[in-house]
C-alpha cells in the first residue's frame, strides 16, 4: 500500500511511515516531487538494487573508456627514446636515411 503525503506532514508525524509499501513525499506547495520513502520490509532488497544499478552504469562507463585504451601505446623498439628521437626514427624509417 501507498500514500502520498507532503514534507511537513512527515515531519510532524512519522508514524505515516509505518505499515505502507513505500510513501511518496511531495512538497505540496509547489507539488513538486521529492522523493519516495521505502518500507523497512523492502529496504534491503532496494539498497541491493541501487547498487546492482549503480555498478551497472559503472561497469558500462568503463567499458566505454575500455574502447581506447590501450591505443596510444608505444612500440618497444621506442622504449628508451624521446618524443623527438621517436619522430627521427620515424622519418628514417618511412624516407631512408639521407
Amino acid at each position: 500500500m501507498t500514500i502520498k503525503v507532503g514534507i511537513r506532514e512527515l515531519a510532524r508525524n512519522s508514524n505515516i511511515l509505518s505499515g505502507h509499501d513505500y510513501i511518496d513525499v511531495e512538497d505540496k506547495k509547489t507539488h513538486e516531487y521529492k522523493g519516495l520513502f521505502v518500507s523497512p520490509k523492502y529496504a534491503d532488497e532496494f539498497k541491493r538494487f541501487l547498487k546492482d544499478k549503480r555498478s551497472k552504469e559503472l561497469q558500462q562507463q568503463l567499458d566505454e573508456i575500455d574502447k581506447f585504451a590501450g591505443k596510444g601505446r608505444v612500440h618497444e623498439r621506442f622504449n628508451s627514446l624521446t618524443g623527438s628521437e621517436i619522430r627521427e626514427k620515424i622519418a628514417k624509417e618511412k624516407h631512408g636515411k639521407y
